[in-house]
């Protein structure tokens, strides 16, 4: 009886989301704040709470986000991601200061402490990797010149978790200076090695994965991207990180056979990960503090396209680019979510919890909107703003220029 609940709990959410992505596609938008939507109306709290396929929606979010890495991963080499890292760490740089600052800020006001400012600080720092990952792909923008730039920044983001985590980790647990010291040199040590591996040992890595039977190659693949982002997670380093280094590591042929397999898969898996995210949200806890988190979205919006703007600049972008950079960063999502989790079980501050989950949701309805339209919207205001020619100016003759 169970199990017949659960395949009828879960083929529902799958037929769903095939409907409302069918409806997105109609109107050319992301089909991501629809599917968020649907985990509201149907999760705790909801119009008709889901029981039966709770815990296998969960797997399969995790599945969601580890696919989206991966696939992103796929799309580059080892070679580029030393290259974008050692030419982009300043854009990392400002990206910290100009979105940590505000949530450490906006915590402080609320008079919630210092522990608290560290770890919504983290919140509004980190763009959600699986959200962009997903608009780029939707948008078609995963071969433009401004996405290494984009990457980049999420690269740099999500390996700054593997510094991050287990630092809040050690405040909102109490710990000691020596724990604290020693679960981070574990994330630090962890997260290089497997860097290191990638780059090193790229090519051999694809030449273990490689075979001609697609059936093969697929399991292979998508059995090793799991162990190693398990492993990382277990490390205390992001899954997302070993996901998205497990697809940097493949190249050749491999990761072209691996990307057409793995697509289908990547985009019935993402999709649940959206739908799960708005399962865990109870909808009457986001009325008390949708104000404020309203405020912070829109502070740190801003803030996010100026990172992206500043960003793609510097590295020679044109200003259509720059604004579809700034755009693209807007949303938060997974890491956000852990980090304000991990101080909601320790205690720390009860009404983080739910500002952090209104939060997130504002930015990951408005992240697949700004993506789009950020830059369409700059060039028009740009454009009303530049004085128009003169007719004097535009009809004016050179010297000599009528053959005299």
């Amino acid at each position: 009886m169970h199990s017949a609940v659960l395949l009828i709990e879960f083929g529902s959410i799958i037929l769903g989301l095939g409907l409302l992505g069918r409806f997105a596609a109609r109107f050319r938008l992301s089909p991501i704040p629809l599917y968020l939507l649907a985990g509201l109306a149907f999760g705790e709290g909801g119009l008709l709470p889901l029981g039966a396929s709770e815990e296998f929606v969960s797997i399969g979010a995790e599945i969601g986000v580890i696919l989206l890495l991966l696939m992103l991963g796929l799309e580059y080499t080892a070679g580029d991601l030393v290259t974008n890292l050692k030419a982009h760490y300043p854009s990392g740089l400002v990206d910290g200061a100009l979105n940590a600052l505000p949530g450490a800020a906006a915590a402080l006001l609320l008079g919630w402490g210092p522990v608290a400012a560290v770890v919504l600080a983290g919140v509004t720092w980190i763009s959600s990797s699986g959200v962009i990952a997903k608009v780029l792909g939707d948008l078609g923008r995963v071969g433009n010149r401004e996405t290494p730039v984009i990457l980049s920044v999420l690269v740099l983001e999500d390996l700054a978790m593997a510094v991050y985590l287990p630092i809040v980790t050690a405040l909102v647990a109490g710990a000691g200076l020596l724990a604290g010291s020693l679960t981070l040199a574990i994330a630090l040590g962890a997260a290089g090695l497997v860097l290191f591996v990638a780059v090193r040992y790229g090519r051999l890595i694809s030449r273990f994965v490689s075979s001609d039977d697609p059936e093969k190659l697929l399991l292979v693949v998508l059995g090793l991207t799991i162990l190693v982002a398990g492993v990382a997670q277990q490390l205390q380093v992001s899954a997302a990180v070993g996901a998205f280094l497990v697809g940097i590591a493949l190249s050749g042929e491999v990761a072209e056979g691996a990307h057409t397999l793995l697509s289908p898969l990547r985009d019935l898996f993402a999709a649940v990960f959206f739908v799960f995210f708005g399962l865990h949200t109870d909808p009457a806890s986001i009325p008390p503090v949708l104000l404020p988190a309203l405020a912070l979205a829109l502070v740190t919006a801003a803030t996010k396209i100026a990172t992206g703007y500043w960003a793609a600049r510097r590295a020679g972008i044109s200003s259509k680019g720059r604004w579809r950079t700034g755009g693209a960063l807007v949303a938060r999502g997974e890491f956000s979510i852990v980090i304000a989790g991990l101080a909601v079980s320790a205690g720390i501050e009860p009404s983080l919890g739910p500002l952090a989950t209104a939060y997130v949701l504002i930015l990951v309805i408005i992240g697949p909107l700004t993506a789009r339209y950020t830059e369409p919207l700059a060039t028009r205001l740009t454009a009303h703003r530049e004085s128009p020619k003169t007719p004097e100016s535009a009809s004016r003759v050179p010297v000599g220029g009528d053959g005299a």
